[in-house]
């Protein structure tokens, strides 16, 4: 029967993908368990571009303020916001000399927004070390020390941070997750900063680049390094730029490596079902590298991976049939065991580890959408922009 051979196949699948997430539980290192005691203090210049951000972007702000280490500049630009972000950015200003609120000057025509925001806090900052922010994110008093640490301890160029991710809602509970889900159950973390010992060196500079990836809620660089690779004038009308960006450092040879923020920088992405969908629209097919037919592969695999083996439960229930019990079993099983690793991993709510099939669905439908939006040009907006 067909069914019982797209069943084999999800299980080779998540017994793969279990793997490949197993080794990440081991390596993926945690950003507070940087422990070098280095004297080297290099200034620090932390960039934060804030469009319409007046519900998150005190907390982010004050969290940088209250920081342990202290040879920093902190540099918000308010990118042309609505409401009232510029205000509470320049109450703040006023009584902390280390901080600055610059006011974003208009988007060029070939520029995307976030880029150009921080295209302009690069231009600003005089530090050693520039970190790029989002503003729904807020750190623990000790983070900037561990950033500091981890790129002296690692001899790093560049280095990204996954925060950890609050989330308020059924929709937040169920999908967000999933970011982290096809991160560490696709990409072996530890060869985003190693070369695969497994591919020869004569192909290893063709491969560099498809390991690369970043959170673009935490990426930190040198100044060397950035300026080297352009910075965000690079990545100008990238939609994943943090992405590109992490391309851009592999390619330059550079090192970059990946943290675990549990326990250092925390942030809610969303905070409503329309959030997410509208967050996530404009960036899913970009994801893909706007290819529908590998989009389209990825929609089929993960409908034979994660939602055939709820129907072939259901069939086998009533058919009575062994293996189909036997293998659908197996297969959920499997999936439900991978998601409690990354609630271990990432601290996500572990009552939602069943809604992982109900988001596999919410995926597919956001998948549709965007393919819709590919074939008519039509385009998401974002903070009052189109993208």
């Amino acid at each position: 029967m067909i069914i019982e051979i797209m069943l084999y196949i999800s299980l080779g699948w998540l017994f793969i993908t279990s793997i490949v997430l197993l080794r990440n539980y081991v390596a993926f290192s945690k950003l507070i368990d940087m422990t070098n005691t280095s004297s080297n203090q290099p200034l620090v210049s932390i960039c934060i571009p804030a469009r319409n951000e007046e519900a998150v972007i005190q907390r982010c702000v004050e969290s940088i303020l209250k920081q342990t280490y202290k040879n920093y500049e902190l540099s918000v630009l308010n990118d042309q916001s609505e409401d009232k972000t510029g205000d509470i950015l320049n109450s703040i200003a006023s009584i902390h000399s280390n901080m600055s609120v610059l006011s974003g000057a208009p988007k060029p025509p070939d520029w995307l927004g976030k880029p150009w925001a921080c295209h302009q806090l690069s231009e600003k900052a005089k530090g050693d070390i520039l970190v790029f922010i989002d503003a729904d994110t807020w750190w623990d008093p000790h983070a900037l020390t561990h950033i500091v640490q981890a790129f002296d301890q690692h001899k790093l160029d560049a280095l990204t941070v996954w925060p950890q991710q609050h989330c308020g809602g059924f929709w937040e509970h169920t999908v967000i997750p999933m970011i982290y889900h096809a991160l560490n159950a696709l990409l072996p973390g530890e060869l985003v900063h190693k070369e695969p010992s497994w591919i020869p060196s004569s192909l290893q500079n063709n491969w560099r680049t498809s390991f690369a990836a970043a959170c673009g809620q935490c990426l930190a660089f040198t100044r060397t390094c950035y300026d080297s690779i352009a910075g965000h004038e690079s990545v100008k009308n990238e939609v994943v730029e943090d992405v590109q960006l992490a391309k851009h450092i592999r390619q330059s040879n550079y090192v970059l490596r990946m943290y675990n923020g549990v326990g250092s920088i925390h942030c809610r992405m969303y905070t409503s079902e329309r959030e997410i969908w509208n967050g996530l629209r404009k960036n899913f097919l970009a994801g893909f590298n706007n290819n529908l037919v590998f989009f389209f592969l990825a929609a089929t695999l993960h409908t034979v991976v994660y939602i055939i083996p709820i129907a072939a439960l259901i069939i086998g229930l009533m058919l009575n049939s062994n293996l189909l019990l036997i293998l659908s079993t197996l297969s959920i099983s499997l999936t439900l065991i991978q998601r409690l690793v990354l609630r271990n991993m990432f601290k996500f709510d572990i009552r939602f580890i069943p809604t992982h099939f109900i988001a596999v669905l919410w995926f597919q439908f956001l998948g549709i959408r965007c393919i819709i939006d590919r074939l008519f040009n039509l385009q998401a907006s974002w903070k009052g922009r189109s993208v």
